[in-house]
């Protein structure tokens, strides 16, 4: 039997040696893994991580969690108050300024970041010691904005479907009497060819028919299902073709307009006639804000995989985009999300399915297309189309000033 060797116990107890022993092989073997291990881990997992201290100062800030709020990561951020940390994050700092406030810890919650826009998919836990007292608090959050953004044009996808049915129904039924109006309206002008306030007169209801005609044409268009033609699209040809297209629809005045795209550009798996409407229609909507004045550029470029997220931060393949800018009013704020949805116009005679349609055809071809207000004045347009499974050639750029009708530039 070993001798007893008394030890000092916190309680003023002793013990035997065996005892410490199976004491020593029970505690936890902190030397065993070093600190660098866990903050090695933290960095390097794919959600974002942010730990607080019970004062309020930053212990954990990964730079996943800077990344997706916008934040440069910087030293001298750990050990900092997080609400000067985090001050271009509200949300964040409100969130963690309730976590020892109250008894429900949101999980699984989600959130709007209006400095980024992204979404983001957030549990708050308290960290507690051994003793079970509270010694700060952690975020664990992840990026759902590409989750969010599939799901939006689901319900997108699914609202015009069923506004489709209705439309179509409506347009099928309104046609025929229009057509009927028009007709009865020509041969009651035939009749009273003399009397000049009658032909004034029918000369109006005559074209409100042919205009109310024209919306229900545009109606049934928009509601018809696009089946793509896909083939091999040089994006240039397309753009000089939409600048002679939207000249034939809309009278430009003195509006100047330049094409700048690269002569080399890869051609992407498209539809060419319904990229020449989507590109028709933006030209025609800028030169309706324009008012005959002004100017519109429109530029095409090749972006290769490395850079996409620069352009698209959820881009995983290379990409074509073409900025279609003008130097008009902007658009308002307030109305930047409405104006592709299906029958809102600002204009006086408009039918509200210009910029629909084309929201349309762009993600018929799984690309996507964002309007921002530019800080000079005038609206910027950018439609983004996907580049895959063709070869990456470097883009020699030219410039076409004025490009008009297909076969290369005219002047102006």
């Amino acid at each position: 039997m070993s001798p007893l060797v008394r030890v000092r116990h916190p309680k003023g107890l002793t013990a035997t040696a065996d005892e410490r022993a199976v004491a020593h092989e029970l505690a936890p073997r902190r030397g065993d893994v070093p600190d660098r291990f866990f903050r090695d881990m933290v960095s390097s997992m794919r959600n974002g991580v942010i730990a607080i201290t019970r004062d309020g100062q930053v212990a954990v800030l990964n730079a996943v969690a800077c990344e997706a709020l916008a934040i440069q990561p910087r030293p001298s951020q750990i050990g900092a108050p997080y609400g000067e940390v985090l001050k271009d994050a509200p949300e964040i700092v409100r969130i963690l300024g309730t976590a020892f406030e109250t008894d429900y810890l949101p999980n699984r919650a989600e959130l709007r970041l209006k400095s980024t826009g992204r979404v983001i998919g957030y549990t708050l836990s308290l960290i507690r010691d051994e003793a079970g007292e509270t010694t700060g608090a952690a975020l664990f959050f992840k990026d759902l904005t590409r989750v969010e953004q599939l799901e939006e044009r689901e319900r997108l996808r699914d609202r015009l479907a069923a506004l489709g049915e209705m439309a179509a129904a409506i347009a099928h039924e309104v046609k025929n009497p229009l057509a009927g109006i028009e007709v009865m309206a020509g041969l009651l002008k035939r009749r009273l060819a003399n009397q000049t306030d009658a032909q004034s007169m029918l000369n109006d209801i005559i074209n409100e028919a042919k205009m109310a005609n024209a919306i229900v044409l545009e109606v049934l268009e928009f509601v018809r299902p696009i089946r793509l033609q896909m083939e091999k699209v040089t994006l240039p040809r397309v753009l000089q073709d939409a600048l002679y297209m939207a000249d034939n629809l809309v009278s430009r005045g003195q509006t100047r307009v330049s094409l700048v795209a690269p002569d080399e550009l890869p051609a992407i798996e498209g539809d060419p006639n319904q990229l020449r409407q989507l590109f028709t229609n933006l030209l025609t909507n800028a030169y309706e804000a324009l008012g005959g004045q002004g100017s519109v550029a429109v530029e095409a470029r090749h972006v290769p995989i490395e850079d996409a997220s620069s352009v698209d931060q959820l881009a995983t393949v290379p990409l074509v985009v073409v900025d279609v800018v003008d130097d008009g009013p902007g658009v308002p704020d307030d109305l930047r999300d409405r104006i592709f949805s299906p029958f809102f116009t600002t204009k006086p005679r408009g039918s509200g399915l210009g910029l629909a349609i084309v929201r349309k055809i762009v993600d018929a071809h799984d690309g996507r297309i964002v309007v921002s207000r530019l800080g000079t004045g005038g609206t910027r347009f950018r439609v983004t189309l996907p580049l895959a499974g063709l070869p990456d050639r470097p883009p020699r750029l030219s410039v076409l000033q004025d490009a008009g009708a297909p076969g290369g530039p005219r002047q102006r």
